[in-house]
């Protein structure tokens, strides 16, 4: 599968963790940054591009940010058409398999301050296995769509 990644500093290292364990599996990942990690940077300038990519196919590849909280990651990457983002924090996987189930999301937002590599390693896996539901779920997830610009 294709995978957009994008990240700013405070997700950074898991970003590359989490690249690596994607790459090994054989899907194909694009890193849209940061490709660095600089503390000053600004997540919108990494997560939008991300976002865009998957926007422009969403039903054919996906995409997963990172940020400290990845509350105002998941934030940036609905603002793109197409784009329907979860946040992980940890813990609880069920929340990331109810996202791809009843919501069809297509981005994983991961805080990486809430959550161990291994956790998120998990999450993704269980992310990208589970498959959408579709029937009244899609009947919902139109009518959002609606509101899409």
């Amino acid at each position: 599968m294709k995978i957009f990644l994008g990240t700013d500093h405070a997700g950074f290292e898991l970003k590359e963790i989490v690249k690596k364990f994607l790459e090994m599996a054989g899907h194909e990942v694009h890193d849209m940054g940061a490709l660095t990690y600089d503390e000053l940077d600004d997540y919108p300038d990494f997560i939008i591009p991300a976002a865009e990519a998957v926007g422009k196919d969403p039903e054919n590849t996906r995409g997963i940010v990172f940020g400290g909280s990845g509350q105002g990651e998941a934030i940036a990457a609905n603002k793109v058409k197409g784009v329907r983002a979860a946040l992980y924090y940890g813990h609880n996987l069920e929340i990331v398999r109810l996202s791809r189930e009843h919501n069809n999301s297509n981005v994983l937002s991961l805080g990486a301050r809430m959550q161990t590599p291994e956790e998120a390693k998990e999450a993704v896996q269980l992310w990208l296995d589970t498959k959408f539901a579709g029937d009244r779920h899609q009947r919902r997830i139109d009518k959002i769509s609606q509101f899409e610009g």
